[in-house]
């Protein structure tokens, strides 16, 4: 039980730092970084942007605003043709959302804007401080952020190779029929290659879920989506749609335009999400021979 006077101390602090840092980013001014956008519209075309086909209640979530005001701003943006709001395949009272190529443009001047903001700054402070900074920040995110209870999926990138991550790997191998499997060791090797990376989901302390991109060399600022998996037990939970908006949103800071992937006719539920994703039908890029169709999607370029 924390003391009155304690906590007191503990909220006047942190309301102190949030006066500090709302005036010092600029997040108090009519229109964010004087352009012709609030912060609550531009953050949300930089969402659309991050993750095409988003329904507007998984950006409500996200974003934790309410589903009225949330409403009112996608029409607005709508109306100015900066989105597009079409309906969902699966239900019909939702609206998948896109930006249309006036968005495009207008999402990638808020971030050139924000950059520079940030450079100007970052610029006045020496670099060990900077590291400090920028330490602190990742801290306190954690901190913050709430955690989850053992109903909730969390994704987090693998870091080193591990049981849990090959006996997965080996499931997928045996529930798609794998005939190319990767060789033992393989997965250390994805893991120290710096333009791949391998990702977990798990439901509580259970892990539901993986996949991996991969560096792919024939084609320049390319990367390859391989093994996305989730056990049968965690689907309908959405796990593989936050697989790849996290493989993705690393693929990004990788300056990486396009994903490639391939797969089977057989596998239709993961064709029509990668479909309603973005990805679309390419030629063959690969020898792969139990692949009939290939897909690519094109990465925005945009950051937050």
């Amino acid at each position: 039980m924390v003391d009155d006077s304690v906590a007191a101390h503990q909220v006047s602090a942190l309301r102190e730092f949030n006066r500090f840092y709302t005036a010092r980013l600029g997040l108090l001014r009519k229109r964010h970084l004087d352009g012709e956008y609030s912060l609550t519209e531009a953050r949300i075309l930089y969402e659309i942007g991050a993750h095409p086909d988003i329904t507007a209640r998984t950006l409500c979530a996200t974003l934790e605003l309410d589903p009225g005001y949330m409403s009112r701003i996608l029409g607005s943006l709508s109306r100015r043709k900066l989105i597009r709001q079409t309906p969902s395949e699966e239900d019909g009272r939702e609206k998948r959302l896109s930006l249309t190529s006036t968005g495009v443009r207008s999402v990638a001047a808020i971030n050139q804007k924000s950059d520079d903001h940030i450079v100007q700054i970052l610029a006045a402070i020496d670099e060990a401080d900077r590291n400090e900074l920028l330490e602190s920040l990742s801290r306190a995110h954690k901190l913050l952020t709430p955690r989850p209870d053992q109903s909730e999926v969390t994704i987090a990138r693998l870091t080193h190779a591990c049981d849990e991550a090959i006996q997965i790997l080996n499931e997928y191998y045996e529930a798609v029929h794998v005939v190319q499997r990767d060789k033992p060791g393989a997965l250390r090797s994805v893991l120290e290659e710096p333009h791949s990376a391998m990702w977990l989901a798990r439901l509580g302390d259970v892990v539901v879920g993986c996949v991996v991109l991969r560096s792919l060399p024939s084609i320049a600022h390319a990367g390859e989506c391989k093994r996305l998996y989730v056990r049968p037990a965690a689907r309908g939970r959405h796990v593989a749609s936050l697989l790849l908006d996290a493989m993705e949103e690393h693929a990004r800071t990788l300056r990486l335009q396009w994903i490639y992937l391939d797969t089977y006719d057989d596998l239709k539920p993961a064709i029509a999400l990668y479909k309603r994703r973005g990805y679309k039908e390419c030629d063959r890029y690969n020898d792969n021979p139990q692949a009939t169709l290939f897909m690519r999607k094109r990465l925005s370029s945009q950051r937050d």
